[in-house]
């Protein structure tokens, strides 16, 4: 029997930049294993996956979360400087 297949979106934006890659996997398949397949990882900077955590359209998932047709898998990028401090300084 052949292995059942799903599409799913890798994203990944910096200021100014947004890479998005259309990828087809096997069903079961999960989001640390989606991205690997991908090869995001090579078409951003180095060291910019350092630290990042992932989510499914805008919910933070864990590595082992399988994806599922249609799913837009995220990597989200650590905070340069908290929200709060930002709106702070906004605000003076």
């Amino acid at each position: 029997m052949a292995e059942r297949m799903i599409r799913a979106q890798v994203v990944y934006a910096e200021a100014g930049q947004q890479t998005k890659l259309e990828i087809l996997l096997v069903e079961g398949t999960t989001v640390r294993d989606a991205i690997n397949a991908s090869g995001i990882a090579a078409m951003i900077p180095e060291g910019s996956m350092d630290g990042c955590h992932w989510g499914i359209f805008a919910r933070k998932v864990a590595p082992d979360h399988v994806v599922v047709h249609g799913d837009r898998i995220e990597i989200y990028r650590p905070l340069t400087i908290d929200p709060m401090d930002a709106r702070r300084r906004r605000a003076r």
